[in-house]
Formats: structure tokens, sequence, C-alpha cells
């Protein structure tokens, strides 16, 4: 007999339905996220069938939950959640949540609109330790960002030599200075010999000399914390700079090992082959496509899925053009990224871009533009295997002709 299930995942424990084709409910229980829950669930549902013939709707793509059900053989079909949001009406006056009524929604749509799902196809080991290593590679820049700006504010407070001392303050030069000098008091005898020493030994490469450095030092406003308040925040600094290099130097360890695992995947040399793509560009795209090539039925799926197509509304007279908020906003930022750069580098970018300025976009409505452009051609690159070369790209050969 043919059975759909529906699974409304939670933190601790997941509300799991059962109907049969006609809609009514077989079976209705809850499993704790635990090993002996989740040998529970598999358990279950394998009396209703074979795993291959039993498809599980479920509001996620991802997570241990998926990969349990998809490594015992199970169809899993991700649901977004603004179609179980959307659906809520249909059953029930009263549109309010409840983990056992989702479960049954979820279980229920594949019943009635399971042609509109796509089945999850995994990725392979590769792709999804590249996608591991680029995810916590981006939350630790975001880190960084936030533990850069604590410091500079804090240093602001109580001494604003330090914190426009070098151009950026997380740079390992800036955190050294903070942590051997990390009060005014601390650097009142710094002199012209020692600060010398100290640029030498940190292999300082920029453009002031050992004057104008300690001019920028001193020139700026001085001071107005007591000792102890300067000491104790001091001390803060010091902390936060001591975490800020020590989280610099892992982000460069996972950026090195990034760059040698997306050119060992052929999908990932074929995003590098696109102009000024890079390294870490090219690895946060390819990890968010991944290698199943038939996850994307067409270029405006992707799009969509990148949150470069805008949504239209329209309804009689009335047509309103906006922002995609539901969208794949890692691969978004991936791909308007590597737009951005690309027109430094193709002809044909630059055009486009050029073109979307001069009729009045914003840089960033430009860029996704552009980003959509590029995106049309790559999908069509990464279906066929094949890396991008300007001598089959029409409009980029025209503009280099003329050039």
């Amino acid at each position: 007999m043919t059975i759909f299930v529906g699974l409304d995942w939670g933190g601790s424990s997941h509300a799991v339905c059962i109907v049969d084709p006609a809609g009514k409910i077989l079976d209705h229980f809850s499993v704790a996220h635990d090993r002996d829950g989740l040998a529970d669930l598999i358990a279950r549902l394998r009396r209703y069938g074979p795993p291959g013939a039993i498809p599980i709707a479920i509001e996620r793509p991802s997570g241990l939950l998926v990969d349990v059900l998809v490594e015992a053989g199970f169809v899993v079909t991700p649901a977004h959640p603004n179609v179980v949001k959307a659906c809520r009406p249909r059953y029930r006056a009263v549109a309010a949540k409840s983990d056992h009524g989702d479960a049954y929604i979820l279980a229920d749509v594949p019943r009635t609109d399971g042609h509109r799902l796509v089945p999850l196809k995994p990725q392979s080991d590769a792709i999804k330790a590249l996608r591991a290593l680029v995810r916590g590679r981006d939350d630790l820049v975001a880190t960084r960002l936030v533990l850069a700006n604590q410091l500079r504010a804090l240093l602001d407070s109580f001494w604003p030599g330090a914190a426009g001392l070098f151009a950026d303050i997380a740079s390992p030069i800036a955190l050294a200075f903070i942590q051997r000098y990390p009060t005014p008091e601390s650097a009142s005898r710094l002199a012209d010999k020692r600060m010398a020493a100290f640029l030498a030994q940190n292999q300082y490469c920029g453009r002031r000399s050992v004057a104008d450095v300690l001019g920028r030092l001193r020139s700026a406003p001085s001071p107005t914390a007591a000792e102890a308040e300067a000491d104790a925040k001091g001390e803060l600094a010091r902390a936060i700079a001591t975490a800020l290099e020590s989280l610099v130097g892992q982000i460069a360890k996972l950026s090195s090992r990034i760059e040698h695992a997306v050119a060992e995947l052929p999908e990932g040399r074929i995003v590098m082959s696109f102009p000024r793509a890079g390294k870490i560009c090219a690895a946060q795209i390819t990890a968010e496509l991944g290698d199943v090539r038939t996850r994307f039925q067409s270029e405006d799926h992707l799009a969509a899925e990148a949150g470069v197509a805008p949504v239209t509304y329209q309804s009689g007279k009335s047509r309103s053009v906006a922002w995609r908020c539901a969208c794949n906003k890692r691969l978004r930022a991936a791909v308007t990224c590597f737009a951005d750069n690309s027109r430094h580098a193709s002809p044909w970018a630059a055009k486009v871009y050029q073109e979307a300025r001069s009729r009045g976009c914003r840089h960033p409505h430009a860029v996704r533009i552009l980003a959509r452009a590029w995106l049309r051609i790559l999908w069509r690159a990464w279906r066929a295997s094949i890396p991008y070369d300007p001598q089959k790209h029409p409009a980029a050969r025209a503009i280099s002709t003329k050039g």
C-alpha cells in the first residue's frame, strides 16, 4: 500500500504523520531526537513497505535527521516552510501552528501536489565536506567582524590612537600592537627607535615612515579615562585582540584547505574558469550548487534560488517588482560577489553592468542584474560539465572582437 509521510522536525523531538492515498491518517506519533528515537522512526516506517517506496516530506533539505533518512533509503522531499504556512488554511479555519498539524499537512501535500515537489538527491561526500568548510569559514569571518567592531569601539572609548593607527584593526600588526601596548600608559615611552623595532619585527609593509606612524598615534584625541578604568579596558582590549589573533589564524588555515579542496573538484574547476571567480568565491558557489546536475530544472530556477531574480506581483492593472527574500542567501552573496569582481576582467560583464547603471539602477541592483546574466551561462556550463570559454560566448566574443 502506498503511504505518505510528513515529518515536522524539532530540536528535541519530531512529529510524524502517515496517511494513505485517500488522506486517512494511519499513524500519528512523536520520536525523540536521539539514537533510539531515530532507530524507532526507521523501524516503524519500514513496516509499511520498502524505504524506496515511502516518500517523506520535511521542511528542511539538510541536517542529521535528513542524512539518517536518506542513508536508510527513504525518498526525502523538502518542502519550503512557506508552503506549509500557505496550506494551513486549507485544513482548518484557524491558522495556528502545531507540530502534529504541520506533520499532517506535510504528509498530505505530497499526496495532492507531489508532482510539484522534487525528491532530495544526496550530494557527494566531497561536496558535503566543502560545504561544511565554506559555511564554517563564513561564520568565522562574521565573528571576526563582530570582534573587530567590538575592539574598535572599546579603543575609541579610552584610546583612539591605537584604534586608528593601522588601516585594518584585525590585521596581525594591529593586534600585535594592542597586545603589547593595551593602554595609553604602556605606550607613553614609545619613541622612534622602539617603534621602528616593533614595525620591523612585525614586518610592517605600509608606506608611512616611523615618524608618520608615531605622529598619527600622538595626534589622536587625548584619552580621558582614569588609571583604573584605562587599566581595566586595556585588559579587555588585550583579551579581544588575543581572541582575534587566534581567529584570524584559523580562518587562514581554513581558507588554504578550501582553496585546495575546490581545485580538486570538477564542479569547482568549472566555476573557477569564470573571470575573477577566484578560489574562495568559487568554493562558496560550488558548495551551494553541489554536484547533482538535475537539482535545478532551469536557469530561472537557479536564479530564483540564488535570489537574483526579482518577484513580480501582478493583479489587473496593478504590477510591481520586488526584491526576492526567500532564497539561498549564501549563494546570493557568493554569486553577487563574483559578478561584481567579473566586471573588472570581462568587457561583456562591464557592459552589462554599465547598461544597468545607465538605466538608473543602483550598484547592488546592477550587480544582481549582472549576476543573473552570468547564471544563465553558469547553469549551462554546470549542466554540461564544461569550463567557461569566452570564445563560445557570442556576446562576450563580439565585444572582444570590437575591442
